[in-house]
């Protein structure tokens, strides 16, 4: 059994959608399980329609609903080409929008929006494009059959970004995919959407599809996990920063999932964890070309001092300074207990005797956490950070990458510097303009002088 999905840009159209149909058809006795997002674009429609509503524009947002609406009939009737299944799929979706249409009126009410009705709209994309795909197979002469996503990904009710229950999931992948895997079915279900207790809609939150696949994969225990995408594979750095990124075809679960949580937009940070947890190699396509040799992700892979370069832009850095730390149990502990209280994840981090320095990407609620951390001490913030990664295995055994990476940066200034303690990540906090500057002379000195 494999699990096979296909990001926003692989299903975005007719003509998309028919060459995911070629793809799982080539691997039906491998027993694959589809996971789709939303078309192309269409969640962060979604989720503009609903703040639009919220915010008194109930005509602009009933415009996006329209839109939106005739771009997934369009669709629906590009590829079942007039048959009975386009009519009955067509009332479907119309029926779903209307419903959308109602729900931006309540909005529009309301004046304001909550993280559960926010659930309720951003899955509905993938609840749709899932039932698109599942009937373009059947359109093709393939036993697809449609799950809802929601009776399988069982999450707590942290709406917006909600934590997955495995052991719920496995059982519910047991009783709804397991079963139609053995009758020889295809399985077609929406990543990023789940349900509460009670069968409330959640969202796993942005990029979520892929960590439905990892979860589907630990599940079911899926012999590999497949991500189709727009690129070759994982690159040696982001191609729209450095257009001659080359392909790696091989690379560990530690040095993907360093590359995932540092900027690699590959593949979703959490993708990771569930296809390391149970041994699972995860591959990553480029739909556009399946015969590629595409990246695959494993314990083992050859060891080098420098495997690619990441960054990644608009980071907050927070920076304390306290006398009372020096020589103080706890105090640390005490100060990340901030973070956990306002549900804020730190990156990088850097300490002294009497110093800690962060960096943040989400700064939904830096003003809290500065109020909170102004008990300890003197507490100053710079917006417009950036992070460069440098990742590979072998970074730390003694070869002259480190020194090598302050080399090739030249002039540009390093406010923070952190070696992890795996040994494989050297990260640096720089100015977020210099983010890409320091990309194209880190990986010039790494790669194509080399090459």
């Amino acid at each position: 059994m494999i699990v096979a999905k296909f990001g926003g840009t692989s299903v975005a159209d007719a003509a998309a959608i028919s060459n995911v149909v070629d793809v799982i058809v080539g691997k039906q006795a491998s027993g694959p399980v589809v996971v789709v997002s939303a078309l192309g674009g269409a969640t962060n429609v979604l989720l503009d329609l609903a703040h639009k509503a919220a915010g008194g524009e109930l005509l602009a947002a009933l415009q996006l609903v329209e839109q939106l609406r005739d771009r997934h009939l369009r669709e629906v009737h590009a590829l079942l080409a007039g048959t009975a299944e386009a009519d009955e799929l067509a009332l479907e979706i119309s029926t779903s929008f209307d419903e959308l249409a109602h729900l931006a009126e309540a909005f529009r009410t309301l004046g304001y929006l909550t993280p559960r009705s926010l659930d309720t709209v951003a899955a509905l994309g993938e609840l749709l494009s899932s039932q698109i795909v599942a009937a373009a197979f059947r359109h093709r002469g393939y036993p697809a059959v449609w799950v809802d996503a929601r009776d399988v990904m069982k999450t707590n009710d942290f709406f917006t970004r909600a934590e997955p229950d495995v052991e719920a999931i496995a059982l519910a992948s047991q009783e709804y995919l397991l079963p139609l895997l053995q009758q020889g079915k295809i399985p077609v279900m929406g990543g990023f959407v789940g349900s509460a207790p009670g069968r409330v809609t959640t969202t796993l939150g942005r990029g979520g599809s892929d960590y439905t696949a990892s979860l589907i994969g630990a599940a079911i225990e899926a012999t590999a996990i497949e991500i189709w995408t727009d690129v070759d594979g994982m690159l040696t750095a982001d191609p729209r920063v450095i257009p001659g990124a080359q392909l790696i075809e091989r690379i560990s679960f530690d040095e993907a999932a360093e590359l995932a949580a540092f900027g690699a937009k590959v593949l979703h940070p959490a993708t990771i964890a569930p296809a390391v947890q149970r041994g699972i190699p995860v591959f990553v396509f480029n739909s556009r070309k399946p015969d590629g040799k595409g990246t695959m992700i494993a314990f083992d892979a050859p060891r080098l001092p420098v495997r690619a370069i990441a960054g990644k832009r608009s980071t907050t850095l927070v920076k304390l300074r306290s006398s009372r730390m020096l020589l103080a149990p706890g105090f640390l502990r005490r100060v990340f207990e901030v973070f956990e209280t306002h549900r804020t994840s730190v990156d990088v981090v850097t300490t002294s005797e009497v110093s800690v320095s962060v960096t943040l990407d989400d700064a939904t609620n830096l003003g809290a956490i500065l109020q909170d951390l102004a008990a300890f001490g003197d507490v100053a913030v710079e917006r417009r950070s950036g992070i460069v990664a440098i990742v590979g295995a072998g970074i730390a055994d003694g070869s002259r990458a480190i020194a090598d990476a302050f080399v090739a940066l030249g002039p540009i200034p390093v406010y923070m510097a952190s070696l992890s303690a795996t040994g494989i990540n050297f990260t640096l906090v720089i100015d977020d303009e210099q983010v890409v500057p320091a990309m194209q002379r880190l990986h010039a000195a790494f790669f194509e002088q080399a090459s």
